[in-house]
C-alpha cells in the first residue's frame, strides 16, 4: 500500500511504485478530470497540482511523490461550489470539447495562486504546456483574466 495526499485527504492505494499518478487517480481513486492525452508529458491534459505547481501526471510514478499534496480539478471546486476559474470558464464559454479543460484550469490555478494579477503574457506563458485543438484560446485568456478580477474582489 502506498499513501498519497490527494485533495486534502490521505488515500491508500494498492499499486506498484512505478505506476503513473494519472492511472492511480483515475483507476484507483475515481478522479476522472485529468485525462490521458499524449502520455509524453507534452499536452497538459493530465495536469494536476503537486505542492501548488502544475505538473503532468501521465508518467510521474507515485513513488516519486512522498508526502506531496496532490490537487486535482475535483479538489478545486465542484458543481455545487465552483472555483472562480470554473465560473469564469463557464461565463466566457472557454471550453469547447472539454478534453484539455481540466489541465488548463489546473495550470491557470497555479498561475493565479502565485500571480494574482497576471498580464496576458503571463497567462500565455503559464498555459504554453496545455494544448487545445478546438481553438478556444482567446476565450480561455478572457476567462483567466475574469477569474483574476473576481479573486481580487473587483
Amino acid at each position: 500500500m502506498i499513501a498519497l495526499r490527494v485533495n486534502g485527504a490521505t488515500r491508500e492505494v494498492d499499486a506498484a511504485p512505478d505506476t503513473p499518478l494519472l492511472y492511480v487517480l483515475r483507476n484507483d481513486l475515481g478522479l476522472y478530470a485529468a485525462k490521458l492525452g499524449c502520455a509524453l508529458e507534452q499536452c497538459g491534459s493530465c495536469s494536476v497540482l503537486i505542492d501548488g505547481e502544475a505538473r503532468p501526471s501521465c508518467r510521474l510514478p507515485i513513488s516519486a511523490l512522498g508526502s506531496a499534496e496532490i490537487t486535482t480539478l475535483e479538489g478545486i471546486g465542484s458543481p455545487a461550489t465552483p472555483h472562480a476559474l470554473q465560473r469564469a470558464f463557464i461565463a466566457e464559454n472557454a471550453a469547447q470539447c472539454g478534453y484539455c479543460t481540466a489541465g488548463i484550469l489546473i495550470s491557470a490555478k497555479a498561475l493565479l495562486d502565485r500571480t494574482p494579477r497576471p498580464s496576458d503574457g503571463d497567462v500565455r506563458r503559464a498555459l504554453r504546456g496545455n494544448l487545445c485543438r478546438c481553438g478556444s484560446h482567446n476565450r480561455v485568456l478572457r476567462a483567466v483574466q475574469r477569474a483574476a478580477r473576481e479573486l481580487a474582489g473587483e
